[in-house]
């Protein structure tokens, strides 16, 4: 499908944040974005690149009443060479689709995804942040627009893309976090919708989050939802649980999101020297093992920090630190490699850079 490409007046340009230590994170966005519509009638079409600006939508709207929506998180990198580098952004397209079809919305074909992607960063690539630590954070979402209420799928979609320079995620170093094992609240349930990437798993993750940072800890460890007795995940990673050169994480069960540095975290792991198993873990054992010094690292994975190291876990009032709070060896190897790929650093022994090309 050709995507037309709506120019960009002057006046719309926006001034681009010239301290990059002060980008945080989601806080800035680009001067472009992409939308291609989906009709009932006529599949796909009208696919743009016009500039960033807010929707116009009527209250109706299904996204708003029957919450039919999903995203995705990817990034772009600039390396030291002027490459523009995405990392195994078809694992994001294809998740894509996994999560459209859990909510009824239409499948969009691989290659639009990708394309329009690539084609909306090499326009926006001079947003590209080059400090230690930054990139381009992309998120693409789908959203039903139909103005109609009724319980049923709509018949008219946007899929969009918006661009936001991030900073470096860890902007104090590289340091653990404390997570709190929530034990009263239930995120997802196999068979529910845990596995798609769609905003009601997070609104929902809400209130625990709140809780938590009142007593003090960064993020909740979710525990699954019929027995309240395996680990799950964090709200924005995946987790792993280091018995030394061993790596052990909770199977995708269905209500666990198929992350994708997880699954780079799967396969790198054993080419740097180590074992990898998936099984559910029981949060008692978990509990127990980290008392007797048996688990000697936890950290999670997800595309906005990477890697995280965790040097606190909470359960039933009993806080428990790991690695004296520092940042253990294998969270730090698995940083240093994973990061490395993805800006050029080190070399990509598995295929997974895709580079952009560039006008």
């Amino acid at each position: 499908m050709d995507i037309k490409i709506v120019p960009l007046p002057t006046d719309k340009m926006k001034t681009k944040i010239a301290d990059q230590s002060k980008l945080g994170f989601g806080k800035y966005f680009t001067d472009r974005m992409l939308i291609v519509e989906w009709k009932a009638d006529q599949g796909w079409c009208d696919a743009r690149i016009e500039p960033y600006a807010p929707f116009m939508l009527d209250p109706s709207c299904t996204v708003f009443h029957y919450a039919q929506e999903i995203f995705e998180g990817l990034k772009a990198y600039k390396w030291a060479d002027g490459h523009i580098a995405l990392f195994r952004p078809e694992m994001n397209a294809r998740r894509f689709n996994q999560s459209g079809d859990r909510i009824c919305m239409p499948a969009i074909p691989e290659e639009l995804f990708l394309d329009g992607i690539k084609k909306l960063v090499a326009l926006e690539q001079d947003w590209i942040p080059t400090a230690d630590g930054t990139s381009l954070y992309i998120r693409p979402a789908m959203i039903a627009v139909e103005p109609v209420l009724g319980v049923h799928p709509s018949n008219h979609y946007y899929f969009f893309v918006i661009l936001s320079p991030v900073g470096a995620y860890y902007a104090a170093g590289f340091n653990p976090i404390n997570i709190m094992v929530e034990d009263h609240y239930v995120r997802a349930v196999p068979g529910g919708t845990g596995e798609a990437k769609t905003g009601g798993n997070y609104a929902s993750s809400l209130k625990a989050g709140l809780e938590a940072k009142t007593k003090g800890y960064d993020q909740v460890l979710w525990l699954d939802g019929r027995e309240r007795r395996y680990i799950e995940e964090v709200g924005a990673m995946n987790m792993f649980f280091a018995y030394g050169s061993h790596i052990v994480t909770a199977p995708l069960s269905g209500s666990i999101l198929s992350g994708v540095t997880r699954d780079s975290v799967l396969k790198l792991a054993p080419t740097l020297g180590y074992t990898i198993e998936e099984r559910q873990i029981d949060v008692n054992d978990l509990m127990a093992d980290i008392r007797t010094g048996k688990v000697t690292e936890a950290f999670g994975s997800g595309t906005a920090a990477v890697i995280t190291p965790v040097g606190k876990l909470c359960y039933k009032e009993e806080s428990l630190q790991l690695t004296g709070g520092k940042v253990g060896e294998i969270t730090q190897h698995l940083y240093d490699t994973l990061t490395g790929i993805q800006t050029g650093k080190l070399k990509d022994e598995f295929g997974w850079v895709e580079f952009i090309e560039q006008a």
